[in-house]
């Protein structure tokens, strides 16, 4: 694969080779991808539990009905 980035981001490559924090090129590459990957996964764990959230506001509430796992289980004859 052969990418061009341009002058900004080269320098940065540059720069993290530099200081030591990679070998070459692929090596920054990979690396900011794999960050990127884990800062994606993050971000859907912190969604997720903020959606978590606001359901058990609402059942606190009592806006939103539950259901023991008893009855549900009755209902459908599992």
């Amino acid at each position: 694969m052969n990418v061009k980035l341009g002058v900004p981001y080269e320098m940065i490559i540059k720069k993290i080779i530099e200081k030591g924090y990679a070998g070459n090129q692929t090596e920054v590459i990979r690396q900011a991808l794999l960050a990127y990957e884990r800062l994606l996964e993050e971000e859907e764990v912190v969604l997720v539990n903020r959606g978590i959230k606001l359901e058990m506001q609402e059942i606190k509430a009592g806006r939103i009905k539950t259901k023991s796992l008893k009855s549900i289980k009755k209902k459908y004859k599992l």
